[in-house]
């Protein structure tokens, strides 16, 4: 069951056109995404949590192949945050053993499709068979020069930048780095998005309007998309909906 649930580029379903209003010359480079209210669905549809997590996984296929339609360069889904572990055991285990199911099974249709895939957050926290899913799918798609899927998983942002700040001290310290030199540019090269840039538009789903210790440093600038759809139910039309928004806003950076 798991295996055709999972089934990620095989099917090769039909997909509608990219509608004729988008401008081409106006997709974000990078969306970010929180994908919450899997388990609010579930109970809404009468189901145990886990089935929204299931469900939740389709949708990953869905946008992951409409943002690369697109042309989206990089795409990165809130996965696990290192507040999730406050979760009942059980959830947790089974959030663990997602990833590794996933990547197992659609590892070669993503090398195919030319999309690299990149973990981002604390890899030494996480279960080994989890660990060793994501350091082989990593490895495996380091040579793909398409888009990329950035998984935040055992992510979170305070710990993202007390980290940072820590690492900037010590090089202060040993003096590679001197005070006067540091600026948001070196700031930046000390976070976990070191080799990404900043996220174009950010999209909540589920009806909250909270970034959750998501890239706090990265979203400074970036639009913000909120939706009450829950993320299982999350479809490429709202996608797009998402992209019309950002698309008609004007973005200024603090000037004019």
């Amino acid at each position: 069951m798991l295996r055709r649930l999972f089934k990620f580029f095989a099917a090769k379903p039909h997909m509608e056109p990219i509608p004729q209003d988008l401008s081409s010359d106006r997709i974000p480079q990078h969306v970010a995404v929180i994908m919450d209210g899997n388990g609010r669905w579930a109970k809404s549809q009468g189901l145990p949590r886990i089935a929204g997590h299931h469900s939740g996984m389709k949708t990953i296929k869905r946008i992951t192949k409409v943002a690369d339609k697109l042309g989206v360069k990089v795409l990165t889904l809130y996965a696990f945050s290192t507040e999730n572990w406050k979760r009942p055991k059980e959830e947790v285990e089974f959030l663990m053993k997602l990833p590794q199911e996933f990547l197992s099974l659609e590892l070669e249709d993503l090398i195919e499709n030319n999309i690299q895939v990149r973990i981002m957050g604390y890899k030494e926290d996480l279960p080994p068979h989890t660990f060793k899913a994501v350091e082989e799918a990593e490895s495996r798609t380091s040579h793909c020069t398409g888009m990329i899927l950035n998984f935040a998983l055992n992510y979170g942002s305070r710990k993202e930048m007390i980290q940072a700040f820590r690492e900037m001290a010590a090089d202060v310290q040993d003096g590679t780095l001197q005070p006067d030199h540091i600026s948001e540019e070196v700031y930046s090269q000390y976070l976990l998005t070191r080799a990404l840039p900043d996220p174009d538009l950010l999209i909540r789903t589920s009806g909250e309007v909270r970034i959750s210790n998501f890239m706090m440093w990265q979203l400074a600038y970036s639009e913000l998309w909120f939706t009450d759809v829950y993320w299982p139910a999350f479809t490429e039309d709202h996608f797009y909906e998402a992209i019309r928004g950002y698309q008609q806003r004007a973005r200024r950076f603090g000037g004019l």
